[in-house]
């Protein structure tokens, strides 16, 4: 066996091995640190770029879950208010009925041509005020519309129904009244079609908000496969990485002795002078 005093083989194998240790450790202490296996480019550059690939897809998807939920909201206002439509003309309807009565006293239809009056106007009032997020559905300005996809390039939309006063759908008109029993009669018609063409709408909203719905659970369950495939692509298995921390804290503990025998050795030779 030779000494050396310049050279230490032993401390720098031991100091190569320590380092190896140590470098192990760290990468191992920071997947504890994130959860992370694959936390930049360095640590596995193509998996980390498919990560972020579906990262920015399940971002779109999010868009898109923000987007069916504004048009939810608008469409339940509008389904409401199509519904209090609807409400209205049954009334209104109930009023031109009694006001065919040819035996009504003056005083008696003069009230129901008031309370018709009113009921009319509430149409109107309901229908300006439908509106949500600057989307009025039931007055046939803005349509519904909603992103389904990452990239916007497919898109539902629900038409709008014009509900208003003279408007297509509710026929009657915005000065209409049953001031007498041939005008009743003849405004009767008018709502009894008006009923019929807000029910036809609603069932249109009816039809909308149903595939709205499927399309939300769609999305989410989208979403939700995505976000586990990019966990199974760069988390850590946190098991077996604490497994891993323990037995390497131990071999950087032994290693540190080794390193320090190692460092005693060229000692030895002092002996060779006594």
């Amino acid at each position: 066996m030779s000494f050396s005093v310049n050279t230490n083989a032993g401390a720098l194998a031991a100091l190569q091995n320590l380092n190896k240790t140590t470098k192990m450790l760290n990468v191992t202490q920071a997947r504890v640190n994130t959860g992370l296996k694959v936390a930049s480019a360095k640590d596995n550059a193509a998996v980390y770029n498919i990560a972020q690939g579906l990262r920015g897809d399940l971002g779109g998807l999010n868009s898109v879950k923000a987007s069916i939920d504004r048009a939810v909201s608008t469409l339940d206002v509008a389904i409401a208010a199509g519904e209090a439509v609807s409400d209205l003309l049954i009334q209104l309807k109930e009023k031109a009925v009694a006001a065919k009565d040819a035996g009504l006293d003056a005083d008696s239809r003069t009230a129901l041509n008031d309370e018709y009056k009113e009921l009319r106007n509430q149409i109107t009032t309901i229908v300006d005020n439908a509106e949500f997020n600057g989307v009025n559905a039931v007055n046939g300005s803005s349509d519904i519309t909603a992103i389904l996809n990452a990239d916007a390039s497919s898109a539902i939309t629900i038409a709008a129904q014009n509900l208003s006063l003279g408007g297509g759908k509710v026929t009657i008109a915005a000065a209409s009244s049953i001031g007498s029993a041939a005008v009743a009669s003849s405004q009767l018609a008018l709502i009894e079609a008006s009923i019929g063409n807000v029910g036809t709408s609603l069932s249109k909203f009816g039809s909308g908000a149903a595939r709205l719905a499927l399309q939300k659970t769609f999305v989410n369950k989208l979403s939700d496969a995505i976000e586990v495939g990019i966990g199974n692509l760069v988390d850590a298995d946190l098991a077996r990485e604490s497994a891993s921390l323990q037995a390497l804290q131990v071999r950087q503990q032994l290693g540190l002795q080794a390193l320090s025998i190692a460092n005693q050795a060229p000692q030895s030779v002092l002996s060779l002078f006594q």
